[in-house]
């Protein structure tokens, strides 16, 4: 999709909700509403770091290598949800995160964004490379969450695994300066996750778990087709200067 289509709607493909959703499905079997409602909340405040993780990533990645930029950004991930794991969010102040972060983070990127993406031959690991990563982190969560609390649950559930494996994917395809620009562009799916996940957090107790977890999915969905649909209409009242 990054390669037909261009970066922006690589990037709202990439951030639907393909990971965190089914962890909460599948945590959903094992797990009361009451933990589900409270993991959804702690993973909604450990969200905003992820727009953090991908900030941190594309900005290094316009000059160093696939490994001297995804460390840092993992490594910055892991402290700062750490950090948030510790703290005891309510709804109102993990919603108030993501709407400093996000939109900080998106007004620092938004000169990464606009960067044509090349096309190169697929690889044949790929695919299966992208499959290992997100099972093992399905795997993890819903392993842990049997002795770990519903605020560790929620922080693993939301690693950002698919936003991961694209950088491990098209750094290499395609370069840091083309895959920054569907990390920057992927910082308005991962906000639109994060409105999921309050979605899922006030809907379980009054709606119970199935119409929360269809929110949860509708929501991130409607979202990055409302970005989409925004940004087309902005790029034909403004289109880019020609090349020519």
């Amino acid at each position: 999709m990054v390669e037909r289509v261009g970066p922006l709607i690589g990037a709202l493909v990439v951030t639907l909700p393909v990971t965190v959703w089914p962890a909460y499905v599948f945590l959903s079997l094992d797990h009361d509403a009451t933990y589900i409602a409270a993991s959804a909340q702690s993973g909604l405040a450990v969200n905003a770091v992820t727009a953090v993780f991908m900030l941190v990533y594309l900005v290094s990645a316009q000059t160093r290598g696939l490994i001297a930029s995804l460390i840092p950004a993992i490594v910055c991930w892991v402290g700062l949800a750490w950090l948030a794991r510790s703290v005891a969010w309510t709804a109102g102040g993990a919603v108030f995160l993501n709407l400093v972060g996000y939109p900080v983070c998106l007004w620092l990127s938004r000169r990464f964004g606009e960067i044509r993406v090349p096309r190169v031959a697929r690889r044949w690991y790929e695919l299966p490379l992208r499959t290992a990563l997100v099972c093992a982190l399905m795997g993890s969560v819903l392993g842990l969450s049997y002795w770990a609390g519903p605020a560790t649950t929620g922080m693993l559930a939301v690693y950002p695994i698919s936003t991961t494996c694209t950088m491990l994917i098209l750094h290499a395809r395609i370069g840091g300066r083309a895959s920054a620009a569907v990390i920057a562009n992927g910082l308005w799916g991962m906000l639109g996750i994060g409105i999921g996940l309050f979605a899922l957090s006030q809907a379980i107790g009054p709606l119970g778990t199935p119409a929360a977890l269809a929110l949860a999915l509708a929501v991130p969905v409607t979202w990055n087709l409302t970005v989409w649909v925004a940004r087309r209409r902005l790029t034909r009242r403004h289109p880019p200067p020609s090349t020519d």
